[in-house]
């Protein structure tokens, strides 16, 4: 099974699209994940028209109509693996300590916010896993996003990728 890991597209406040790049991905996954900050709808009623299966979350930027439509905490089991998906999980330093006391039952956490790619692994062994931004890099050098496969129950071939600057 194919993932795709996208958070904080803040979308058009920071850009006018998701990247061809992203969209490609999207079309190849089996498994959309977006991590929260949207900011319009009409990129939700996107991801879910093209996605195959789409889990996500509204983020702090997220108006009322996200919230109507997304929760805050997601959960899924997918190929005997066991996802959940938050936009913000608070400050970096204690965080794989705070997230397996919050979520004891998860083997994968998929978070956003911070704008800053993430890849951990909690003292009980749970992953934690933020794509970054696609659209909106901060201080960061490139706008990024992940892909993962879950195989067997699971996660496999976790890459960040870095997508061009825009000119």
């Amino acid at each position: 099974m194919r993932l795709l890991l996208i958070a904080d597209t803040h979308l058009p406040a920071r850009a006018r699209a998701l990247p061809e790049q992203v969209w490609r991905e999207v079309d190849a996954a089996d498994v959309v994940v977006h991590a929260g900050d949207w900011v319009d709808v009409a990129t939700l009623d996107a991801l879910e028209a093209r996605s195959e299966r789409l889990i996500a979350v509204y983020g702090n930027n997220d108006g009322p109509e996200l919230r109507e439509r997304l929760p805050e905490v997601a959960r899924a089991e997918l190929g005997g693996l066991r996802l959940a998906v938050i936009h913000e999980t608070g400050a970096a330093k204690g965080r794989e300590v705070r997230c397996d006391a919050l979520f004891p039952d998860t083997d994968v956490l998929v978070f956003g916010h911070s704008h800053i790619p993430w890849d951990s692994v909690a003292p009980s062994g749970l992953r934690l896993l933020n794509p970054g931004s696609p659209t909106d890099r901060r201080r960061q050098p490139y706008c990024t996003y992940q892909t993962a496969r879950i195989a067997r129950g699971r996660l496999a071939d976790v890459v960040l990728h870095e997508l061009p600057r825009r000119a």
